[in-house]
Parts: structure tokens; sequence; C-alpha cells
């Protein structure tokens, strides 16, 4: 084949693949997928049930895209959940990042929200009925993971070079059984521990009652909540996040506990393949890649600062993230 034919061979592929972009923006449904995958990933089972329609029909719709690369896929253990694909792995950067800055100028009906909402409480529900099932401790299978003498000190390290306030606040959010709340105590005058789990709870006040810290209280909330709570200046979140329905989400809720010039911590599981955590350790997600939380960070207003990763166990590896909040932030 001669270079002119190979010219045109090339040219016709990538009119075909433009034109199959364009035919997969050229549908409204497509595009509130798209709108709905905004700041979160979803089976193909949800998104059937957020639009109210068949799995058959929603499973087109996604291939479509998919063939297109507006969504790419990740496998969550035995699922695999959809994601928009990120502009600049795209063959027209350009005209992929300002398709998807259109659909985000868009407000989301409340229809959507509503059903979006809904499935993510479902997602909740799951995570609450299993650590409702460990009134006497978390499971055992917890330590394989991550123990929390693995990443202690280097956490505390992290925390001790941040410039805080002479009377500074600390939210930990999740502090399951308390075991990281002595040394909040030590290093903030004031200390809230959130957690929706009420057995969980319970013991976190016990140990705050057996170490006799007076600065430090456990609330029963749902930090994905808003909440009427003193803005932090550090909000702590250890191991928990891979236990949340929406974690992008989440990092959102967790900026708004933030002062301007605050920082949210968090220690968390990079991605991993090991799917037998959902079911024994109650997770929703196999870990995350520091880009994704990066990215998350970023669209809840928050800058990326130290990143520390810590050596395998049993096959998995603890990041910790610091983002901070700006000073002038309103």
């Amino acid at each position: 084949m001669n270079s002119t034919a190979s010219l045109a061979l090339v040219a016709s592929s990538s009119s075909e693949q433009l034109a199959a972009f364009l035919k997969a923006a050229g549908d409204q449904l497509r595009l509130d997928i798209l709108r709905v995958l905004r700041n979160d990933s979803f089976g193909v089972l949800e998104l059937a049930q957020i639009f109210d329609m068949r799995q058959s029909g929603m499973s087109h719709h996604l291939k479509v895209l998919a063939s297109a690369g507006l969504v790419s896929t990740r496998r969550e253990g035995n699922s695999i959940f959809y994601r928009r694909s990120l502009a600049d792995a795209s063959p027209w950067p350009v005209l992929h990042e300002q398709l998807l800055g259109e659909l985000d100028a868009l407000p989301l009906e409340d229809r959507l929200q509503s059903a979006i909402a809904l499935v993510h409480s479902q997602r909740g529900e799951v995570s609450r009925q299993f650590f409702a099932r460990f009134t006497d401790g978390t499971p055992a299978q917890q330590d394989l993971i991550a123990h929390f003498g693995l990443y202690r000190e280097p956490l505390l390290d992290l925390i001790d070079s941040l410039a805080l306030p002479d009377r500074a606040l600390a939210i930990e959010v999740g502090p399951g059984e308390g075991g990281f709340l002595p040394d909040l105590a030590g290093r903030f005058t004031r200390v809230l521990a959130l957690d929706n789990a009420p057995a969980m709870l319970e013991r976190a006040r016990q140990q705050c009652s057996e170490a006799g810290l007076v600065n430090v209280e456990c609330l029963l909330a749902d930090a994905l909540q808003p909440q009427a709570l003193p803005p932090a200046d550090a909000v702590v979140c250890n191991m928990v996040l891979h236990h949340m329905p929406a974690p992008a989400e989440a990092l959102k809720r967790f900026a708004d506990l933030l002062r301007p010039g605050g920082s949210l911590i968090l220690t968390e599981l990079c991605r991993h393949d090991q799917s037998w955590v959902q079911d024994t350790c109650g997770d929703l997600w196999l870990g995350f890649d520091q880009s994704d939380l990066a990215r998350w960070a970023s669209q809840a207003g928050l800058n990326s600062g130290v990143s520390l990763y810590l050596g395998l166990r049993n096959g998995f590896q603890i990041q910790l993230q610091q983002f901070s909040k700006d000073q002038n932030h309103e």
C-alpha cells in the first residue's frame, strides 16, 4: 500500500471515529447519562434505576458511549461500574472537554438528583447493615488489610507538620472504635467524632471515657449530610472513604466542614483487586487511584498537598493524602 492510500485509510478511520463520537453525543438520554456520571460511577442496574428504563436499553446506550470513548469501565469485584472518560485521553480533547463543560453548566433535573440520592442511600444502607453486625468491634479481617499501627506514626507526623492555630478543632469522620481519638485529643483543643453506626460510636465513647478525654465529643451523625458544626482546622478520615456510597461527593462534604486554610487528611487504600474485602469487610470500593482523589478534591475546592505511600501488606498499599482549603475561600 502506498503512502497516499495509507493516509486515506487513516483519514477514513478518524472520520468514522469522529462520526461515532458525534452520534453518541447526539442523543439527549446519552447526554443525561454523561451528566449523571459527572462525579460518580454507577453500575448498569443503578443507571437503569436512575433513568427508570430496562437494563437492556441502558446497556445499549452505554455501549454506544463506550465505543465513542465517552465512558469507560472500572471493575469493583464482580461488578462493573461506568464512569466518564477524561477529555485528555480523547482523540479530540478540545471537543470532548467542551462537550463536558457545556453539560456540566446545565442544572441536573430534580428527578435525576432524587434518583441518584436513592441509589446512594441504598449503597450506604449496605454498609450500615454490615457494620451493625459487629457490636463487639470491627471484623477481625480488617487487620489483614490495614492495621492502625501501620500508618499511625506517619499520620501523626503529617498532622504535626500542619500550621495549626492555638485553639484548633479537629473532626474525625468514622472514628470506628476510637483508636485515633487519644492522639487527636492531645493535639487539638477540641475534637468531634462523627459516625453513623451507633454500636461503633458507643465503643468510641467508651474509649474516650477510659482514656479520660474531656475534649472529645462523639456525635451520631452522617458526615455526608449537611452539618451545623463549627468549621474545623482539620478533618481526618482514616480508612472510611472506601465504605462511602459516593466518594467524590464525600470530599465535597468534607471540604464544607473545613475553615479556610484547613486541611483534609485521608488515609486510604490504593487501588487493588482483592474483591474478598467486599464480603468480609464491607468495602464498597476496592481502593482509589491517587489521581481520582486529587481530581475529586480539586472539584471540591481543595488543593493537593502532602502524599505518602506506605509499604505493601498482604497485597495492599496505603496512601496518606493531605488537601488544603484556600485561605481566601468564601
